[in-house]
């Protein structure tokens, strides 16, 4: 009995599995993000925690459990003191606040170091480890003075599960080079951030067990990996050519290929586990559709039921940048838009048009993708609450024109983390086998013809409306 959870952005979602993969019970419950000010985007880690305990509470009541996993949403981060103790409430993903010192950051680093570091020229955005160090240390030295380490959700609550501090490779990629070597140069740009970063270990690596007086008390624990890299595991990707779609609160995709073409706005790990893996996240996926579904006063599932009815001639360009856009464009400045209403524009188009916009910020990562991997993929692996819904599963396939093979398990980076802390007690022999054993499929959609002049005169559309819509946005 293995059990995966994962620290979303929303939500803890947990499963307790048994060894061939199947989720024999199901745990999740939401918690609240605050947004105090413009730019502000937070949530208490402490919620987190009282989730988790009562996720093993519910999960192994009246059974053994032999290993527990975990993976959390990534670029979030929580000041702690030397007891643990949270000291002010968790930067999120989404948090753009510290987006002046990423900007400093960044503008000290040439593009040729980025490369050699990263293997592509990202910028250090808002959501950099450094640029949050930076801004704390700047506004509240005091507190950054009680500092002793910047956690990301998972490697808090495993240090208030187990005592241990840990942190894996691909959480930290961004202060990692190439060799999984932290990057003393780009560290030392932010006094005292080096001595504040957790130690790190490997996915499958045994962390310690969970302490006395806590559900599964004794229960091996492991480090986990990041959600994108959990989400890789729980979608089946495991070898050369395989690619992952995870839609989630925003969209994550990923190509797995050992060339590298460096190419702006993609993220191109360092081999780990034997793995070269091409990715980007977008800013909002589902959190488009949940805004949507709220400003036309409907619930998620009715959303989809009215997109399915549109007339598509009326069906507006939607740009999904609520929260600006991460990969590949990295601009905290962008707006949400809706282009091409006209009085004929009802519900139903609008809904349409949110699950159209979506796959095309999905397509312009993809394709930046398969340029930086030197290859194409015949198949895209799918999971991720947002691969629910059929609808918007063939959309993404018509948009992408790629079949999509949909996972059994929606929540991929739970059935990953899972699958890792298997692999960490030796229950699989490694990461590749333990996929072929354990993750099912349910569906493989695939693209309509008859949908691709369509599209890709709306992908066209999106990516000139993007640029054109800078300078207006600028305004704003």
């Amino acid at each position: 009995m293995l059990i995966g959870i994962d620290v979303g952005t929303t939500a803890v979602k947990a499963t307790l599995f048994d060894e061939r993969g199947f989720a024999l019970r199901r745990f999740g419950v939401p918690y609240e993000t605050a947004r105090p000010s413009p730019g502000h985007v937070e949530q208490n880690p402490k919620d987190w925690m009282a989730l988790v305990l009562r996720a093993l509470t519910e999960l192994s009541d009246g059974v053994q459990i032999n290993a527990i996993g975990l993976c959390s949403q990534v670029n979030t981060h929580i000041f702690v003191d030397d007891e643990g103790e949270v000291l002010l409430p968790a930067f999120t993903w989404q948090d753009t606040r510290c987006a002046s010192d990423a900007a400093a950051i960044d503008e000290q680093i040439a593009i040729n170091d980025k490369i050699k570091w990263w293997g592509a020229p990202l910028p250090v955005d808002a959501s950099h480890v450094l640029a949050r160090m930076a801004y704390v240390s700047r506004l509240d030295p005091d507190l950054w003075a009680r500092t002793r380490f910047v956690l990301a959700p998972k490697d808090y609550c495993i240090a208030q599960l187990t005592d241990e501090i840990t942190a894996d490779p691909m959480t930290n990629f961004g202060i990692l080079d190439q060799r999984l070597c932290l990057i003393d140069p780009l560290i030392d740009l932010v006094p005292g951030a080096k001595k504040r970063l957790p130690p790190i270990s490997g996915f499958t690596s045994l962390v310690g067990k969970v302490r006395h007086g806590l559900p599964c008390a004794s229960v091996p624990v492991v480090t986990g990996a990041m959600d994108a890299w959990s989400g890789l595991f729980g979608a089946g990707v495991s070898q050369q050519g395989e690619a992952l779609y995870l839609s989630g609160t925003s969209e994550i995709l990923g190509l797995i290929s050992d060339q590298r073409h460096p190419t702006p706005g993609v993220i191109s790990f360092a081999t780990c586990e034997a793995l070269t893996l091409h990715a980007g996240p977008t800013q909002s996926g589902g959190a488009s559709v949940q805004w949507a579904a709220k400003l036309l006063g409907v619930d998620v599932n009715t959303m989809s039921t009215r997109a399915a009815n549109a007339n598509l001639q009326h069906v507006p360009l939607f740009l999904p940048h609520l929260e600006g856009e991460r990969a590949p464009l990295w601009d905290s400045e962008a707006k949400g838009s809706f282009l091409g209403l006209t009085s004929s524009t009802g519900s139903a188009e609008l809904a349409r048009a949110v699950l159209e916009g979506v796959a095309y910020s999905a397509r312009l990562v993809f394709d930046r993708l398969s340029e930086s991997a030197g290859r194409k993929v015949e198949i895209i692996h799918h999971s991720g609450g947002g691969s629910r819904s059929d609808l918007w599963c063939q959309i993404r396939s018509d948009v992408l024109q790629k079949p999509l093979k949909r996972t059994t398990t929606s929540d991929a980076g739970v059935l990953g983390a899972a699958l890792i802390a298997g692999v960490g007690i030796g229950l699989f022999e490694t990461l590749f086998s333990a996929t072929q054993k354990f993750v099912h499929y349910d569906h493989v959609f695939e693209p309509n013809s008859e949908t691709q002049a369509r599209h890709d005169l709306g992908y066209a559309a999106y990516q000139l409306a993007y640029e054109q819509l800078k300078a207006v946005n600028r305004l704003f």
